[in-house]
């Protein structure tokens, strides 16, 4: 799994059958930019949870999708807060 955020949406007039209702997220993972389906309607700024391979494929829907990264949670807070265990007491 992996903790992206969402920059935004990808739009493809052409695409195979199976892709034809999935909406499509630019997401950056670190300094690399990635496309992810999105099956939970991430919105740009979210921080979200996705997953590769094989569960890209199961988590879109089914095992012959064409998907090598799926979102498939919405984070409610990230990155974590910085602790305040360093400041003065």
């Amino acid at each position: 799994m992996k903790i992206c955020q969402v920059e935004r949406p990808l739009v493809s007039t052409n695409r195979i059958e199976a892709l034809a209702h999935k909406h499509l997220q630019v997401v950056i993972d670190g300094s690399a930019r990635l496309v992810a389906v999105d099956s939970v309607g991430a919105a740009p700024g979210d921080w979200v949870l996705c997953v590769g391979s094989s569960a890209a494929r199961d988590a879109a829907g089914y095992k012959e999708y064409p998907s090598d990264l799926t979102i498939v949670g919405i984070l409610d807070q990230w990155p974590p807060e910085e602790s305040e265990e360093g400041q003065g007491a």
